[in-house]
């Protein structure tokens, strides 16, 4: 039918040429008969009946019809490539984008904003109190730690033990190893051998010399160093040798041994910023820096790990509870969280939290800034899901991530209690000192 209608043209722009030439006959002499074909007025084109257009569309359809269309992306095969296709690319331009020596114009730092409700995420130094950044606090503290050498080394060498060294693991073999030389030493004083620790023994090597702040740990302690001789060898070998000073405070030995066990990595702890605003329309509106989004190489990786699950999960029903499952998953990829809670004069109370605390937490941050803090109170979520403080729950498993606007309820029960006994509750819910610092939201 196709081949039908294309001879059909093509007989019909034949025709309408005109009258051809001969091959003898020179262009001179046609040239006069072309110029009056050419001022010859052309006769107006008639459009096609609504007959000839109802039939040309019926013979059209007859052809989309026996031609086969092209089937649309239905597959989950094609799906799924496409996705992995995807993947590839963003793996192949991050990888490209770090490669050296690509001349890439690097973006503009985007300007901090000056209505940010909380300038970012920071923590406080427990050794010094200073308020630290978030690629501070490392640093800091571990220079705090250096710098409490001058005061007591014996806690500081524990400090730096438990701190500079990240594998736990590790920390705990060589801890459990100092602490058998010092059980030994208290409970042997008068053993000599046991008083002398081989700096070239291989348990001391492989457990405790490949940590941090062991060598001045014993040596803070009363242990010095000192060449002996050693059995069979010609030349002495290095020792820890315990001085008689310490021996004769076998008591205090055992304190720091104590110590050692049980001391943990000095931490920053996230500062809350807490922060009373005015009442406001837009409580429910968070600007929040970046430091609430950044995620480390190894969150990243760990995302791209989830995104390319979800290619597998594209294939497969999922029930409720899996659906559940991969959105509480969803919520853990924040570290922080910004909460606001709205008393009842409208006042507002913000807080920063780790996205993996418990609601108990927001509860206690809440009931330190209560005028009446003994009073017992109720925090609802903007869903209307009231959050219990003895329920084990923590933010991003209740969907309170990165930020939240919740409403604080006092226990109508206690309160009709108050009002029955001819008492009444302070007006005022927070602090005096609060709201003297009180701001407005904008």
């Amino acid at each position: 039918m196709k081949k039908f209608f294309q001879e059909i043209k093509t007989d019909i722009k034949f025709k309408s040429a005109g009258s051809g030439q001969k091959l003898t006959e020179s262009v001179g002499e046609k040239a006069p008969k072309e110029k009056s074909n050419q001022l010859a007025p052309r006769q107006p084109r008639q459009g096609p009946t609504n007959e000839a257009q109802m039939a040309a569309a019926a013979a059209l359809a007859r052809l989309e019809q026996k031609q086969p269309r092209a089937r649309g992306p239905t597959s989950q095969d094609f799906i799924r490539n496409q996705v992995r296709k995807e993947l590839r690319t963003e793996a192949t331009v991050s990888g490209s984008s770090e490669a050296p020596g690509t001349n890439m114009v690097p973006e503009p730092k985007e300007e901090v904003s000056t209505h940010l409700v909380v300038p970012g995420v920071y923590f406080t130094c427990p050794l010094t109190g200073a308020i630290l950044r978030k690629d501070q606090r490392d640093t800091r503290i571990k220079e705090a730690i250096l710098s409490h050498f001058s005061t007591d080394p014996v806690a500081a060498s524990i400090m730096k033990i438990h701190t500079f060294n990240k594998d736990r693991d590790r920390v705990k073999l060589g801890v459990d190893t100092i602490a058998k030389y010092l059980d030994n030493i208290h409970l042997h004083p008068e053993e000599e051998k046991y008083r002398k620790i081989k700096l070239q023994n291989k348990v001391f090597q492989e457990r405790i010399n490949c940590l941090e702040g062991t060598h001045e740990f014993f040596e803070a302690i009363g242990f010095q160093k000192a060449l002996l001789p050693v059995p069979d060898q010609e030349s002495p070998e290095e020792f820890y040798v315990l001085s008689e000073t310490a021996l004769a405070q076998l008591p205090s030995l055992e304190r720091h041994k104590e110590q050692l066990l049980c001391a943990e990595p000095v931490r920053a702890t996230l500062a809350r910023q807490r922060r009373v605003f005015q009442p406001s329309p837009l409580a429910s509106q968070f600007d929040l820096p970046s430091d609430f989004f950044n995620i480390t190489a190894e969150e990243a990786k760990r995302e791209q790990k989830l995104r390319s699950e979800a290619v597998e999960r594209l294939s497969m029903l999922r029930t409720k509870a899996m659906r559940e499952k991969e959105e509480q998953r969803e919520m853990r990829k924040y570290t922080y969280t910004l909460l606001r809670v709205r008393l009842p004069d409208g006042c507002l109370l913000q807080g920063t939290f780790y996205a993996r605390e418990r609601v108990a937490a927001l509860y206690s941050f809440v009931r330190e800034a209560l005028q009446s803090d003994w009073l017992p109170f109720e925090l609802l979520a903007s869903c209307g899901q009231k959050l219990s403080e003895d329920e084990n729950l923590a933010f991003n498993e209740c969907g309170l991530v990165p930020s939240a606007l919740l409403t604080f309820s006092w226990d109508m029960a206690v309160l009709e209690d108050i009002k029955a006994a001819g008492a009444e509750p302070d007006s005022s819910i927070l602090k005096p000192e609060l709201l003297l610092t009180i701001e407005k939201l904008s």
